[in-house]
């Protein structure tokens, strides 16, 4: 299991709607990130998009990757057929071996009947190209929603990234999204978190923690996944609060990352940390503009 992180990670560093940093972490900045902490992969979501770059940009930015030995995954939010084409010809050009996707965006919430049909029309296209669609749990569907519209979709190179969290939105706890999701997981996404009462007593809260300071039992985590055949990609991302500044947030969210990488580090199942780079595909100078012919959802999408 190689370990990663990604641009969730650093969110206040990359930028937080009402609390935008001096200095915003840009796509060269994570992967310079992932390169110090002694990590192999690099995973840029719809906060840090790369179908905004230019093809010159893209194209340094790929032979940056390959220099630093980072493996590159993409992912974006929204399932228009266009639009998930647009990020498979991204995916093909940087070498991602997934496109990770949530399903809706601000504007574009699909029933679940329909996400299947959408999905559909675009696999094929996925399937010659070696590239695995990970949807990713959210909090709109239950675990076993998500697991159903996969099995609908009917295709080896259609699989579910797994975020510990984020199904707390659907009132389901880990293990039971592990349990429903496992047979189905293609990237991992691990997030701790703690849940504490209220002050006031009247609810509670659920924030993140640095992985191995929640109350996320990791190594059971990789031990269901590696008993369901699975060996995917694991990605560190954080839920950290903030403090009363945005350069003590980042800074705080620079700590917490370090301390997650240590930790994960000492779990066993989790390799490749400072082995090997992943193979990056095609050349520096692969490519042409018709390559680049994204098309972007609106900013806030």
């Amino acid at each position: 299991m190689r370990l990663g992180i990604g641009s969730y990670t650093f969110t206040w560093a990359v930028g937080v709607s009402g609390y935008p940093p001096a200095t915003p972490l840009d796509p060269v900045g994570l992967l310079e990130k992932a390169a110090s902490l002694g990590v192999s992969v690099a995973q840029f979501c719809e906060n840090l998009p790369l179908d905004r770059l230019t093809p010159e940009e893209l194209d340094a930015f790929r032979g940056h990757a390959r220099e630093l030995g980072i493996g590159i995954e993409v992912g974006t939010r929204g399932i228009r057929p266009e639009h998930l084409l647009s990020y498979l010809r991204l995916a093909k050009f940087l070498g991602s071996p997934i496109v990770r996707v949530v399903i809706d965006t601000a504007d574009e919430k699909p029933a679940a009947d329909d996400v299947p049909a959408l999905l559909k029309e675009v696999m094929p296209e996925f399937e010659r190209s070696g590239v695995t669609l990970a949807i990713e749990n959210h909090d709109r569907f239950a675990a076993g929603t998500l697991a159903k519209i996969v099995e609908q979709i009917g295709s080896p190179n259609a699989g579910v990234c797994l975020d510990t969290v984020n199904s707390f939105g659907a009132l389901e706890r880990p293990e039971v999204v592990v349990d429903a999701l496992a047979h189905l997981v293609v990237n991992l996404h691990i997030k701790d978190f703690a849940v504490e009462r209220a002050p006031h007593q009247m609810g509670f809260t659920v924030e993140g923690r640095p992985a191995g300071q929640g109350r996320l039992d990791i190594p059971s985590l990789l031990r269901k996944l590696a008993a369901a055949g699975k060996d995917p990609n694991a990605i560190l991302e954080l839920w950290t609060p903030p403090e009363q500044t945005v350069e003590a947030t980042i800074a705080k969210e620079e700590s917490w990352a370090r301390q997650s990488v240590e930790y994960l580090r000492t779990i066993e199942g989790v390799e490749g940390v400072e082995g090997s780079p992943l193979p990056i595909q095609g050349s520096a100078g692969e490519g042409s503009s018709s390559v680049f012919n994204f098309q972007p959802l609106p900013p806030n999408s």
